[in-house]
């Protein structure tokens, strides 16, 4: 069979080795950022810090993800893509006795090998129900945060039915009354200043600050929110949420402050990235179609960007628009701190250092972006000139892109282009298509996803039909149990959102 384009040879690069101490590593990683809410994408958003950041390093234009919080946040750890843990269908519920599984090994037991002390601060949300899912259980020294998908910014609490708990903890142990009352973006911050000021800089440093923010709830000191008073004026909910903004991005200039003030700056490699899309009617993805849970640009297609005194002048202050996918920062970060992979588990990512660092075309031209087979919500699929297609199902929700070409099946999700409410333009809202399970779009020339080409493109279509093909019989069933109300209830344990297993 054809190929879609002429693959990149496979580069095993392997850097000098690198001069004590290890590089530090800081990954910052925000929760339901769009593309458009940072000012370097031409945002009315308050961001200077990232904007900064993003301006002197490497800005990842061409940067993937999945489009919901548990999958992404999987791949990201384990760098291997979420059909392959089990975790494709939607997102973990705080009743399900379900999370990362225990054979994967994490990037942070895989720092630890190389003498790295490994720390979290933030948001989880890969699974709480017994002990050894926790943080401090996968590969991290130390962790201030909650399990769950989102909770009150100030009391730390989130309700399901009948059922309400508190959901912070320093390591194993509850610590909510300690911070009550408190936001969590500034506790976040602090914390990461705190763990930056009292290392030990011959040891090397793991910081993975996982904010909390910019997911609902829409809460934020007013002094934030009050920033865009003239500029929002009729959209109470976007100005809260670009107050959310504001406030993440002055956690982030907080945090590097810190790091320069410490003397570890020098050392350090920082990484910025979005888990997914925003979510439709409060963050931005314009002009971007679609957001968070879609398969569109506007939910898998993300805000990423590296800087570092490490990068070569060369790149500092460049856009690159090489593909990159979420699951590459294992490799490429095991790649920074100097180690190797010889003997592990077969990752989807790929060491992407040499791209990032030195301007070199992605090792990456392909990147599987969704399959969930529990997920067949198309209507009159067989209507669809590609229903008898021998390779794949296509009710199935599933995307993938191969070079310039991303290919949709089955119901991809909220297909609007959504503009910012400040904006004074207009959301379109294209008529919905019965009997069109598949889509064709060509990234490079569309952007923007306009134009399907499934129909004038049809050895496209078979080509990346046989991708997923390929793709789904290497896959593992989907792990999505049914919730467990009867001992998951934080009334029995003191009110606390807590292992039950």
């Amino acid at each position: 069979m054809k190929t879609v384009c002429i693959l990149l040879s496979v580069r095993l690069w392997l850097a000098t080795v690198q001069a004590a101490p290890r590089p530090h590593i800081v990954f910052i990683l925000a929760d339901d950022l769009g593309w458009d809410d940072v000012g370097y994408h031409g945002s009315i958003m308050k961001t200077p810090n990232i904007d900064a950041l993003a301006a002197g390093g490497v800005k990842l234009e061409n940067y993937y993800m999945p489009s919901l919080c548990t999958p992404s946040r999987s791949v990201l750890l384990t760098g291997r893509y979420e059909i392959h843990t089990g975790l494709q269908h939607g997102t973990i519920l705080m009743l399900q006795p379900l999370c990362l599984p225990f054979d994967e090994i994490t990037l942070p037991q895989k720092l630890k090998e190389y003498g790295y002390s490994t720390n979290m601060v933030g948001k989880w949300h890969l699974g709480f129900y017994t002990k050894n899912c926790l943080p401090n259980h996968r590969g991290f020294d130390n962790f201030l945060g909650f399990y769950q998908a989102m909770e009150d910014y100030y009391y730390h609490n989130i309700s399901t039915g009948s059922f309400n708990g508190w959901d912070f903890r320093r390591n194993d142990e509850p610590a909510h009354r300690e911070y009550n009352g408190k936001y969590s973006t500034h506790i976040y911050a602090q914390e990461a200043e705190n763990i930056i000021m009292n290392h030990d800089e011959t040891t090397p440093l793991f910081l993975y600050l996982s904010f909390q923010a910019v997911h609902t709830p829409l809460q934020v000191p007013s002094e934030y929110s009050d920033m865009y008073k003239d500029i929002i004026p009729n959209d109470e909910s976007r100005r809260t949420y670009a107050g959310m903004v504001t406030c993440m991005d002055e956690a982030v200039g907080n945090v590097t402050m810190a790091l320069q003030k410490r003397g570890l700056w020098e050392n350090t490699v920082l990484i910025f990235s979005t888990d997914n899309g925003g979510l439709h009617f409060l963050g931005s993805n314009w002009p971007l179609r679609g957001g968070k849970g879609t398969l569109y640009e506007g939910g898998v297609h993300g805000v990423g960007f590296v800087n570092s005194p490490l990068l070569s002048d060369q790149v500092r202050g460049t856009v690159s628009h090489e593909l990159i996918h979420i699951s590459d920062w294992f490799p490429t970060l095991i790649q920074v701190a100097g180690g190797n992979l010889i003997g592990g588990r077969k990752l989807d990512g790929y060491n992407q250092w040499e791209t990032i660092s030195q301007g070199a075309p992605s090792v990456r031209q392909e990147m599987l972006l969704h399959i969930d087979p529990l997920y067949t919500a198309v209507k009159n699929v067989k209507d669809d000139i590609y229903s008898d297609n021998p390779y794949f199902n296509i009710s199935m929700r599933a995307a993938i892109r191969v070079c310039d070409w991303k290919l949709i099946t089955g119901a991809p999700g909220n297909a609007s282009w959504m503009a910012p409410s400040e904006s004074g333009m207009d959301s379109v809202h294209p008529e919905k298509t019965p009997g069109k399970a598949v889509q064709l779009y060509n990234i490079a020339q569309d952007p923007y996803e306009k134009y399907n080409l499934a129909e004038a493109k049809p050895d496209i279509v078979i080509e990346l039909l046989w991708r997923l093909r390929q793709y789904y019989n290497s896959s593992v069933p989907p792990n999505f149990p049914q919730q467990d109300v009867k001992h998951a209830n934080p009334a029995l344990f003191g009110g606390v959102w807590s292992p039950w297993q």
